[in-house]
This record gives C-alpha cells, structure tokens and sequence, in this order.
C-alpha cells in the first residue's frame, strides 16, 4: 500500500495536472490557411550587412562606425547595428504589416539615429512569415534577442550579454511589442525573453478588438445605406450600392452624401468617441479607405485563424444629436459573433493571435494619433480597460498625438516616448500620459497637445511633414 508522503505527493502531481490543462489542454493541433504557406522568402539572403546612416546636423558620434550586421535566422531576414560605444542596452524593433507577398524584408527603427547616438544596440527581423502574424513576429523577435551575442561573436565583436532588453514597435509591431511583454506570452512562447519595458506605437493593443471594429464598421454603414440584413460576407455585392450612397468621393479626399454624415458619427463613436483629429483623419488622413478595403472579410484574418474571430456583440451604434435614429440603427444592423474557439489557448506554443490581456510587469508607454482610422485611437481605450482590470495601472502611460492617420508620429515623438520609459525603468519615476477614457477630456480642443511636437527632423517620412503642415492650417493650434 503506498504511503501516506506517496500519495500527497500524487494528488499535488494531479492537482498540477488539472491546473495546467485549464490553461491549455492538450488536444490534437489542428492546421490553418497560413501554417501551407511555405513560399516566404528573406528578399536579399545574401546580404551580410546594411547601408550606415548618412552623417546629420546634431549628430555627436560618426554613425558611419557602427558594427551592422544581416543575414536569416529560422527563415527570416534580419538587421543588427551595435555602436562602437555601446551601452550595453538592446532594443528590439517589430515592424507593421508588410502584406501577403512572399518577400520578407526588414525594416529600420524611425528613432535609428536617436538610439546610436545614445548608445543603443538595435536588432529587427523581418519574420518568417507575412499576413497578420503575429505569433510569427513574437517568436521571430524574441528569437532574434537571444541569437545576439552570437551574431556579434560570429562577425568578430564579443559582447556581453545586454544588461536591458527594450522592444518597440507600429502597427502590427506594436501588437507584437504589446503581446511580447504578456504573462501568457512568456508561459507559452517558445523563445523566452523577458523584456524590461516597451513602446507600442499606432499598436493593435487591442488584438482581435480591431477585427471586432472593422466588422461593426461594414455592418453600421449595410444598415445606414438601407441593406442592413445582407450577409456580413458577401460585401462584393453590395459593396458600391453602400458606397454610393455614404460617399460622394472616397479619393483623394472623403466628402459624405447625408447618410455618410451619419456613419461618420457612428465610425467617430466605434473608433474612441470625439476628439480632436477625427474629421482630417476620415477627410484626408488617409486610413479610411483601408478601413474600407477590409469589408467582406470571412473573420479568419486572411487565414491566419480556421474561423470567424470577429463579433460585434459589444457595440452600441451612435449617431450623435440623433437619439430616435440611434435607436432604430441598433434594431435593424446585423449582429455577428466569434466562434468561441477560433483564438484558443494551444498546446505548440503561442495563440494563433496572441492576446494583449493587460497581464504587465514593466513601464509602458503606447502612443497613438487621434486620426488614426485604420488601428484607431479606441485600441487605447481597450487597452487602459484590460491592464486597469488586471490591477496593473502603475505600469502603463498612454499619449495622445495629433496626428492625421495611420503612425505618423514624428521621430522627436518617437525619440521622446522611448526616452521617458527608459527612464521610468531605470529611475523608477513615472512619466506624464493621457487619460484616453474620460469622454470629455478625450474630446476636448486642446486634447493631445501635451506630447505632440512637430519639429521636423531628417528621419522624417515626407508625408508625416506633409500632414502636420496641412493640420497646421485646418486646426485649432496647440498652446505653445
């Protein structure tokens, strides 16, 4: 008969067992769209290194004497740049979307010459895998951290490991850095790294909550053009009787019909309610009709997930000023819900589409422009609701920029953000943020001025001067 220490020790061992499996339990993997795409290939594999930074004004080092190294690691492209005086710090850059082209590229930090000009080690990869992966973008970045000393040391420069490891990221990237720092991720990933702050910038930090929105979006205008109860999936047919009647033009710039007035209330409402930057974003920012071209999806995120993901269960649709036909909207546009197990917990490593759960344990600073129509300033707001859920407030600084559309933030925007959360982590002072949730502070005139600087600098994106010069003129100015 076993003893008594025996059988203790075997009901710990099941208690584990049970506790495990109601986090992930073990079930035969099933396949998606994306897992029989193998066609993806880093676009110059041979390349051993990249193109050094031209010399500008205000430069305090010669960034000609950086170490830059590239090559591929598990299938993606990478890029490396370690300064002559290093810090000792690295930081991990997640690019955006690149599409669903077969080509994989990297692409530099905007903040590239702020991070070799204080020091910093900075390292990108172009993922495995393009589509909206994220799971390859985590797992691809977090690999690429832990190869870095052995890329130095392979190109002849042996470093020690980095005292910090920072990542940053836009867009699609900024979910990837919003995900990397999760509790979940680092339980389930299967390259561990342990980040000690991050910059999410224009972040889907929301994760599905954006499918969720460009789902709501079709459904309100079906609704609002007088198709409300066509299937969500066969946009195609209806997709220009819709247009017709909310738009007069969609390109170059948005002008509305009455009805697309309407809309614009209701897109103003699903996207973070008024605020400063909504109507230059819808008219000419530019993300709308991105925002448009996603109408018709079959939920799955272009085969990333086997099923629908969105649902439009949450939403209340508002036209301002117009409580009767408000209500009337919500009692004709069609609902749609996500199957329950299309994002679930896998036993082979990360979710199909990790999950920003607000489970954080270092500084955060998330930026995101007021414009912003395509990942819009309303990831915010779900983002601030999830980390205040799970209690972890203190680590978590959001700024609002006025911005016109999809991250053009400028690199003293960028630069500064990055700054301030290191600091943050290093001096434990918490830097100054936006309440994103007060519905009458978010719309507000003056709203996002306090971290929007409009110095243009020679990393500048010329569209990003083009659009604060435009906001310069057609907007109240902030107090300088």
């Amino acid at each position: 008969m076993p003893s008594r220490r025996v059988l203790v020790l075997a009901l710990a061992a099941a208690v584990g067992l049970v506790a495990c499996s109601a986090m992930a339990p073990w079930r035969p993997e099933d396949k998606r769209p994306q897992d029989a795409r193998t066609s993806f290939k880093p676009a110059a594999p041979g390349d051993t290194t990249f193109s050094a930074l031209a010399p500008a004004p205000g430069d305090t080092i010669d960034v000609a004497t950086t170490s830059r190294w590239a090559g591929v690691l598990g299938g993606a492209a990478y890029r490396v740049e370690v300064p002559a005086d290093w810090n000792g710090k690295l930081v991990m850059y997640a690019h955006g979307y690149a599409g669903e082209g077969n080509a994989l590229v990297v692409q530099n930090p905007a903040i590239r010459r702020y991070l070799v000009q204080h020091g910093y080690a900075w390292a990108a990869s172009s993922y495995s895998r393009n589509f909206y992966d994220v799971r390859a973008g985590v797992e691809d970045t977090n690999a690429l951290a832990l190869e870095f000393n052995r890329i130095a040391a392979a190109a002849g420069r042996n470093l020690p490991a980095p005292g910090k490891v920072y990542i940053t990221g836009v867009s699609m990237g900024g979910h990837i850095t919003a995900a990397a720092i999760e509790d979940e991720a680092y339980a389930t990933e299967k390259h561990k790294v342990r980040y000690n702050g991050a910059v999410p910038m224009c972040g889907v930090v929301g994760d599905t909550a954006l499918f969720d929105y460009f789902a709501g979006a079709q459904l309100a205008a079906q609704a609002i053009a007088g198709v409300p109860r066509y299937p969500f999936g066969d946009w195609a047919d209806i997709s220009a009787q819709v247009t017709s009647a909310l738009f007069t033009t969609m390109k170059p710039t948005v002008t509305l019909t009455p009805a697309g007035v309407k809309f614009a209330s209701v897109l103003q409402n699903l996207t973070g309610g008024p605020r400063p930057m909504f109507d230059i974003g819808l008219e000419v920012g530019g993300s709308f009709p991105i925002v448009w071209g996603t109408f018709g999806s079959d939920g799955t995120v272009s085969g990333i997930v086997n099923k629908n993901i969105a649902d439009t269960q949450r939403f209340t649709y508002t036209i301002d000023g117009d409580p009767a036909g408000s209500a009337a909207l919500n009692a004709k546009v069609l609902q749609l819900s996500a199957m329950p197990d299309a994002n679930r917990l896998r036993s082979d490593g990360l979710r199909w589409i990790p999950k920003v759960n607000g489970d954080i344990h270092v500084p955060v600073i998330s930026l995101h422009t007021l414009g912003d129509l395509y990942v819009p300033f309303g990831m915010e707001q779900v983002y601030r609701q999830r980390v205040s859920a799970k209690g972890n407030d203190r680590w978590l600084v959001q700024r609002a920029i006025r911005g016109a559309t999809h991250c053009d933030f400028t690199v003293a925007e960028e630069a500064t953000a990055f700054e301030d959360m290191v600091k943050w982590e290093r001096d434990g002072v918490v830097p100054r943020g936006d309440d994103v949730l007060t519905p009458a502070t978010v719309a507000a005139a003056g709203y996002g001025c306090s971290h929007t600087q409009d110095t243009i600098g020679p990393d500048d994106r010329p569209e990003v001067a083009k659009l604060r010069g435009y906001i310069a003129q057609h907007s109240p100015a902030c107090p300088r």
